[in-house]
């Protein structure tokens, strides 16, 4: 089995925190490419401009696409998208969604090569765990936007209160602003109570 990974130094760290497993070979790209063989390729650094049409209709390679803030409406059958943000991918799970109970089949064969069992939720935006966190990390800002703590005081109290690994303005300059702002604004469209902070916004686009 060949898997092919496009990635960062910092994503490829986090992909293999849990090891390989098995007698897959896996190569490191900088950016989608034909190769040839290849059962697979994951894309770490997804955009959507390097898919042409011939590397689309390459259909013997799933493509797995890490994209947590659109849904994957409109993508070929063997596209899957995944929750690839940072301090997921050291997860056991890897959160995903797919239409295709074929290419499903498939995909649970590949990703146990890197210790990790795919966890199938719905096409929405921001899976259910990305959803979440952008949530706590929205009201974060407000937190701070009424002078409630400080960045420093509110990561301290989350960590301790809830054993996350980071907290929420740590999670979020891991993840970027500007994600976290993209989503909550796609979600907000839907309901708004995700409708971002003033100091969220101000901070994504700058």
């Amino acid at each position: 089995m060949i898997i092919a990974v496009i990635a960062n130094k910092v994503q490829k760290e986090e992909l293999l925190a849990r090891g390989i497993t098995g007698e897959a070979r896996v190569e490191w790209l900088d950016h989608p490419g034909a190769l040839p063989g290849a059962t697979a390729i994951i894309d770490l650094l997804y955009t959507p401009l390097d898919y042409p049409e011939a590397l689309l209709a390459q259909k013997a390679t799933l493509f797995f696409i890490n994209q947590v803030e659109e849904t994957a409406t409109g993508w070929p059958a063997h596209f899957i998208r995944f929750n690839g943000w940072p301090g997921f991918l050291q997860s056991p799970l890897l959160e995903a969604a797919c239409s295709d109970d074929t290419v499903k089949k498939k995909a649970e064969e590949i990703i146990p090569v890197f210790n990790k069992k795919i966890e199938w939720v719905p096409d929405i935006p921001g899976f259910l765990s990305a959803r979440v966190l952008a949530a706590v990390i929205n009201e974060a800002f407000f937190a701070l936007e009424e002078g409630v703590s400080s960045k420093s005081a509110i990561d301290t109290a989350m960590k301790l209160g809830t054993h996350y690994p980071y907290g929420p303005f740590e999670w979020c300059d891991k993840i970027g602003s500007s994600a976290i702002f993209h989503l909550l604004s796609r979600l907000a469209e839907i309901n708004p109570r995700y409708h971002p902070s003033a100091l969220l916004q101000k901070e994504a686009t700058r």
